[in-house]
């Protein structure tokens, strides 16, 4: 038997939605997932987190139960209660399929996050939902992240199967932004302007007319997914945020950290030659993709998402909020995407001297 809500209308989205949600977030205690337990609990829903907790601790309020999603009964406490929706965040098919079929007879709907990286196709700009996707990953677990839109078609399967497409809702996201951002790449552009490594404030950018940018904040990615369960909406979108180009993405950053030195522009075969990598890990330049193989990798169609009610804040607010949760860190910690100090200046200088 599933939950029965009454509804009532939501300052929040302006719609009727329902009163007093029972949400299950599988997760909730690390970036994505810790912000939609927060905007459902703010909304004042009941709100119970499942996970091992080693990414961090539920938000205040929020009830968290302990568990390895990779053993076989990871969800059975929670399959004795009864839920609207589940929201899972997982990257692994063994764990969304355990889940999936554990919950479907005790869940009124299932919201999975997805990501755009299931797509076949990077080169075409402006594909949508309905685009060819890689295929399913055949096991139970994704060794590496080469596999990762693999692994994510293969979840993405589980939930159709066990709840139907009634009562799935599938949110492919592109690149995730804002405080929080422990990956570095929406971080490093605004923190590289505020702290050149260069003294004369020189700053080192991809010159790639073309390559355009869709960063989604993470606030706004999880208003979104809460929302969509307080309608009980269904469906596959591509939630992304504004497609912008990379130069007047970067020219943002800029901005915002209140740069004024020179910005030295490099072009790719120039930044392939001299060993940076594209888009994140050690020794690279975060957003910049190889063209044209690349070419519609941040460029999809996401009007389906924003005609289902996805709103985005400025560009401007997501890096600002970014560059302050940086400059609160510890600024010599090892990090995940972009150019060490000395790393930086070895490149302008080589690129001076070319």
């Amino acid at each position: 038997m599933l939950c029965y809500r009454r509804t009532v209308w939501c300052e929040f989205t302006g719609r009727v939605c329902a009163e007093h949600m029972r949400l299950l977030i599988l997760g909730g205690t690390a970036w994505l997932g810790r912000y939609i337990a927060a905007t459902a609990l703010e909304r004042g829903h009941q709100v119970t987190c499942l996970a091992r907790g080693e990414s961090g601790s539920a938000p205040p309020g929020v009830a968290f139960k302990r568990a390895d999603r990779d053993g076989p009964d990871a969800c059975r406490e929670v399959a004795r209660d009864e839920w609207d929706v589940v929201i899972d965040v997982s990257r692994q098919p063994g764990q969304v399929q355990r889940a999936t079929t554990a919950l479907a007879g005790r869940s009124g709907s299932f919201v999975f996050v997805s990501s755009t990286n299931v797509y076949a196709d990077n080169a075409t700009p402006g594909t949508g939902e309905n685009a060819a996707l890689l295929p399913a990953l055949a096991g139970d677990v994704m060794e590496s992240m080469e596999m990762y839109g693999q692994a994510k078609v293969a979840c993405e399967q589980h939930v159709l199967d066990a709840f139907g497409p009634g009562r799935s809702l599938i949110a492919r996201a592109g690149l995730i932004g804002g405080p929080g951002d422990t990956f570095d790449r929406t971080g490093y552009w605004p923190l590289r302007f505020s702290r050149p490594a260069a003294e004369d404030g020189s700053v080192l950018v991809p010159g790639v007319p073309g390559l355009a940018t869709q960063v989604i904040d993470v606030r706004d990615l999880a208003s979104w997914l809460v929302d969509t369960g307080e309608r009980g909406l269904s469906g596959v979108f591509n939630t992304l945020g504004e497609t912008i180009p990379l130069s007047a993405h970067l020219a943002v950053a800029r901005e915002v950290a209140g740069h004024t030195g020179p910005v030295v522009a490099a072009g790719q075969d120039w930044l392939v030659a001299h060993d940076v990598e594209p888009w994140m890990g050690k020794r690279s330049l975060p957003l910049w993709l190889p063209l044209p193989e690349y070419a519609g990798f941040s460029s999809r169609d996401g009007s389906a998402a924003i005609a289902a009610g996805l709103t985005t804040r400025p560009l401007a607010e997501t890096l600002a909020d970014t560059l302050a949760w940086e400059l609160a860190r510890n600024l010599e910690r090892p990090r995940h995407a972009g150019l060490s100090d000395q790393d930086e200046r070895q490149l302008l200088h080589a690129l001076a001297a070319s």
